[in-house]
């Protein structure tokens, strides 16, 4: 399981249907934007070790201009993206490769499993669409962006 987090003051994210203008999915303000990929071996043990360690992460400056709050200590939330391209492989050639992506029947319980397992931390989740094509945008406070992985 792979996770971009990026400390954003503002994101969104928007379905992009065929032929309609793209539809907001959710929103978040200050907090984390999370990039979320699996892989075909990740379980539900790799999703509930993801929450906590997010829901943890101190990604936010003190008083001190430390970074030791998290997002419970600034009422952040979570904006929460399927992204099955942060398993790509462009090591050869000029294509990537997604054959270390989960298929959807493997990667959507476990996505689904996610977002459940943060709420269940008593964070405030918004989404977007597991498969769907889709616009996000946000303003990365910081910058910060850090990788997990599990």
């Amino acid at each position: 399981m792979r996770v971009l987090v990026q400390r954003v003051s503002r994101g969104e994210v928007r379905i992009v249907e065929a032929g309609g203008a793209p539809r907001v999915s959710g929103v978040v303000g200050r907090g984390f934007v999370l990039l979320v990929g699996f892989t075909h071996t990740d379980t539900m043990e790799e999703v509930r070790w993801m929450a906590e360690k997010v829901a943890g992460l101190r990604g936010f400056e003190d008083d001190e201009g430390k970074m030791n709050l998290a997002l419970s200590d600034v009422g952040g939330g979570l904006l929460v993206v399927s992204q099955f391209t942060l398993y790509g492989d462009a090591s050869r050639g000029r294509r990537p490769s997604f054959i270390d992506a989960a298929r959807p029947e493997v990667a959507i319980p476990l996505y689904e499993g996610f977002v459940a397992e943060l709420r269940e931390r008593g964070l405030p989740v918004a989404t977007g669409e597991f498969g769907a094509a889709m616009e996000v945008e946000l303003t990365n406070e910081g910058p910060v962006t850090i990788w997990l992985e599990r």
